[in-house]
């Protein structure tokens, strides 16, 4: 029983890396990913508040859960969430302005994630304390690397180097393009693409059928190739 319980938990912290990456997968807190991974520092930077804010929300939420009127359970999340981000942001001023003054406007805008809002409403919100501390841990730590694959890219063919420390000094100019919005959106499809193809789930339509989709009930192909079918049995059947 011990062993099946670590190996749920364990399955619930490994989802959010690669499988249900939040960014990668989910395509969840877009905003702040390309706005903030000019450079590797500020990548691990959001990327830890945000896990922080996830970890202690989703707890927090958790523990709540049975306490929390369902009328007003948003309201009460983004309540539960505007407290750990606000602690975050005091944290970082005292002990980091540069980081603050980079991340600007969107350290305070972790309240309105859609992966912290996410997590609280369709799992911390139904599930017990520890796995709903793990899941938040797991979804921090498949954002951190996803920001923190994109800062080390951008700033790596944007401006040279990497955490500030010269790289390609010598070897290459910079490419400023990957520091401004286009490169971003580039680095981006690449690490979406990669991700499909690590998950093993970026099958094309073809090979998947049609069953699987929410329209097969209204698509015109299937029904068609449904009446074809029926004809050719009825044929068979006749003959």
């Amino acid at each position: 029983m011990a062993e099946q319980k670590k190996k749920s938990l364990w399955q619930e912290f490994t989802k959010g890396i690669v499988r249900e990456n939040p960014v990668l997968r989910l395509v969840l807190g877009c905003c702040a990913t390309l706005a903030v991974t000019t450079a590797a520092g500020n990548a691990i930077g959001m990327g830890l508040a945000t896990t922080f804010v996830l970890v202690c929300s989703n707890a927090v939420i958790s523990l709540l859960r049975n306490v929390i009127p369902d009328k007003v359970r948003i309201p009460a999340f983004i309540t539960v969430i505007a407290g750990f981000v606000t602690v975050v942001q005091l944290f970082i001023k005292a002990f980091s302005p540069e980081l603050d003054s980079a991340l600007g406007v969107f350290l305070p805008l972790i309240v309105v994630n859609c992966i912290i809002l996410g997590r609280a409403e369709m799992f911390a919100s139904k599930n017990k304390v520890l796995p709903s501390i793990v899941d938040g841990l797991g979804m921090g730590v498949g954002f951190t690397a996803a920001m923190l694959c994109m800062g080390i890219i951008r700033e790596l063919l944007g401006a040279g180097t990497v955490f500030g420390l010269p790289i390609l000094s010598g070897f290459m100019e910079p490419i400023i393009i990957f520091l401004l919005p286009p490169g971003g959106f580039f680095v981006f499809g690449m690490l979406v693409a990669l991700a499909g193809k690590l998950s093993k789930e970026g099958k094309a339509p073809e090979s998947t059928g049609c069953s699987g989709c929410p329209l097969a009930a209204s698509c015109s192909k299937v029904q068609n190739e449904e009446s074809c079918g029926k004809t050719q049995t009825e044929e068979a059947a006749k003959s």
